[in-house]
């Protein structure tokens, strides 16, 4: 039995449907009270095991609404799936107090206090579980205009390692996923919005190059990853950060130093300046995420 927040639509849909076509009954969360009726609506036609929840992640209050209709409506909670965000793109200058907090508060917050409740539970009840929580390439490489979203998402790579740690005597597995999809948000990017038009009104096929090279696909492509983070073939995998999109599976590694250098007694500002000039800067890091060329 899983939760999904943010499932009305994109991404959270496609998990919560994924998971339904499995076998999971599922709660589908959303904001929005008519995406989360329908989506719920459309699994239960299918023949899927689902009751929706219409409310804003963010708050303790909603975090444990949510496993509480779960524990009300199925019996029990396996697994939690942190998908619902909100995004207040702007450059730093012009970024305001409110559109940083809104992002933080659902992103991170959100995340935070729904995994908390999960995990509550999951202690209480001492049968284990999953916490699969949703980054981005963002929040792995930053990203220009998003220095909220990029901060939260870079925030729940942390906590997943943290609470991977903090869980496993729990035998609660703690995962992150990076899903790379054609959504609302993808749309508007210039380089990917002329194919993800043609494939949309067409069917014309989304060019390999953004497939493999940008893991740009469906967001069915990305929800298998999900119904393999929550079965038993998972239950040894914890601590992770795992990309899927299009054609690309990825692993990917944490943070580690690529450089290091020593010097008796310490270091001054001339001495660092002298080590960078002569052997750092080499080992200097990309920043930003790759974007393929708009076409012309």
């Amino acid at each position: 039995m899983a939760v999904v927040t943010g499932a009305g639509r994109g991404l959270g849909f496609a998990y919560a449907q994924a998971l339904a076509t499995a076998g999971a009954s599922v709660v589908v969360n959303d904001v929005d009270g008519d995406l989360a009726l329908n989506a719920a609506k459309d699994i239960e036609s299918a023949g899927g095991s689902v009751v929706a929840h219409v409310g804003p992640v963010g708050s303790g209050e909603t975090a444990d609404e949510l496993v509480q209709i779960a524990l009300d409506k199925f019996g029990q909670l396996d697994a939690m799936i942190t998908n619902a965000g909100v995004i207040r793109d702007r450059v730093l200058w012009k970024m305001t107090d409110d559109d940083f907090d809104d992002v933080v508060n659902v992103h991170l917050r959100g995340t935070f206090t729904c995994a908390r409740s999960a995990a509550v539970h999951f202690k209480e009840v001492g049968a284990g579980g999953r916490l699969i929580l949703v980054g981005s390439p963002a929040g792995q490489h930053g990203n220009f205009g998003q220095s909220n979203y990029a901060a939260c998402k870079a925030g729940i790579t942390a906590m997943t390692r943290t609470w991977a740690m903090e869980l496993a005597r729990s035998q609660v597995t703690v995962n992150c996923i990076i899903p790379t999809a054609a959504t609302e948000m993808t749309k508007t990017i210039p380089a990917f919005a002329e194919h993800i038009a043609e494939w949309e009104l067409n069917g014309t096929p989304l060019p390999d190059s953004l497939r493999r090279d940008h893991a740009m696909g469906s967001v069915e492509d990305v929800a298998p990853l999900v119904v393999f983070l929550v079965s038993d073939d998972s239950a040894d995998i914890t601590g992770q950060t795992i990309g899927l999109g299009g054609d690309r599976l990825a692993l990917w590694s944490y943070p580690d130093e690529v450089a290091t250098v020593y010097r008796d007694g310490g270091w001054d500002a001339d001495g660092i300046a002298k080590e960078f000039a002569s052997h750092l800067t080499t080992n200097t890091q990309p920043y930003g995420m790759a974007m393929p060329e708009a076409s012309k």
